[in-house]
């Protein structure tokens, strides 16, 4: 087999081409773009492109599968790709690294879904980092007003009515006409702008979201779930994709980083936390999704005191519990096509 390995850089690549029956290699390099790649691969007619998981993976893997050629993008979490006591690192080792553990099946793929649901994930995330950065603003005004008046704003929503917001509005002044004693009204006002920004941003792009959910059914079915709305469902949506290719419960959480790490060696057997592989993002979700569950739903307030047994201490073990629960629940009802019925936990479970 004609293994194409790629150790891929933002302009420049190291390749590796290499023959798994002769081990013959050859190296070389190529720019990093899809027209010098294309050209690339069809001069070496490979029959296996090898590429490190990275920005740039769904790339090459777009371009291999138009071409019809076989990828496999690597999974670097692995111990395989730890260097250890080695005098030398180089794109070049890198690359032949990748052709020779393909070459033997040592590779552990990681799955790519076509490039629209790659851009509705992409979306998903921006959503998450701009609520990020409307609170990280709320937070700095709380700051400011706090810090230069001595009032502490109201908690919740309550500091960001239109009254209150009026009242900030008064308190800031553009900063070209603050004095240097009042240097705060002008950041204030600046922080306020920043603040509307925000909000129109996270506005618009949640109205885009809520046009694509309506239209997915698999968003739609799993809002029948206790705890679900639509930025958790299109996030358990855009996370697993293709439900079919998860053979077991058990797979599926691994994938969210939800199963224990396990370290064996000898008489020892120790079980760990979570891994905490996969998208941060989705963990978050579910785990408010959690809460709401074990308050709205009997099967899940059940999972929940069982495993808590009544001790405070474990409520962190027993809703992380509920959050695996809860997304294997959700991935039996997108294989299976079923809306929820609390039946369901106790088969998936």
């Amino acid at each position: 087999m004609l293994i194409l390995a790629l150790d891929l850089g933002l302009s420049k690549s190291a390749v590796c081409v290499m023959d798994s029956e002769t081990n013959a290699v050859k190296h070389g390099t190529c720019r990093t773009r899809a027209c010098e790649l294309t050209k690339l691969f069809e001069r070496e007619t490979p029959e296996l492109i090898v590429v490190e998981i990275s920005p740039l993976a769904a790339m090459v893997h777009d371009l291999a599968v138009r071409l019809g050629i076989q990828i496999l993008v690597a999974d670097t979490t692995q111990d395989a790709w730890r260097w250890r006591n080695v005098k030398r690192k180089t794109d070049r080792d890198d690359a032949l690294k990748l052709a020779k553990l393909a070459a033997v099946g040592q590779i552990n793929p990681v799955y790519i879904p076509a490039a629209p649901m790659r851009q509705w994930r992409q979306l998903v995330e921006y959503r998450a980092s701009l609520v990020g950065e409307r609170t990280r603003s709320k937070n700095r005004i709380r700051q400011l007003v706090l810090v230069h008046t001595g009032e502490h704003l109201p908690g919740g929503k309550l500091a960001w009515t239109l009254k209150q917001r009026q009242r900030l509005a008064e308190l800031a002044q553009p900063l070209e006409d603050c004095g240097a004693n009042e240097l705060w009204r002008g950041q204030l006002a600046l922080e306020l702008m920043h603040l509307q920004q925000m909000e129109n941003l996270v506005h618009q792009v949640e109205a885009r979201l809520d046009r694509l959910g309506r239209a997915d059914s698999r968003v739609q079915l799993l809002q029948t779930l206790p705890g679900v709305g639509p930025r958790v469902a299109e996030a358990i949506v855009t996370s697993l994709d293709q439900a079919g290719r998860f053979g077991n419960r058990r797979q599926v959480a691994a994938y969210a980083g939800l199963t224990p790490r396990r370290y064996q060696s000898g008489k020892m057997d120790r079980t760990g936390r979570i891994s905490k592989r996969g998208r941060p993002l989705l963990r978050k979700l579910l785990t408010q999704a959690a809460w709401q569950a074990v308050a709205r739903d009997k099967q899940f307030t059940e999972l929940f005191e069982r495993v808590t047994h009544g001790c405070r201490e474990r409520r962190k073990i027993a809703i992380v519990a509920v959050m695996r629960h809860l997304l294997v629940v959700a991935w039996a009802m997108l294989r299976d096509e079923r809306r929820y019925r609390p039946s369901v936990l106790a088969r998936a479970a």
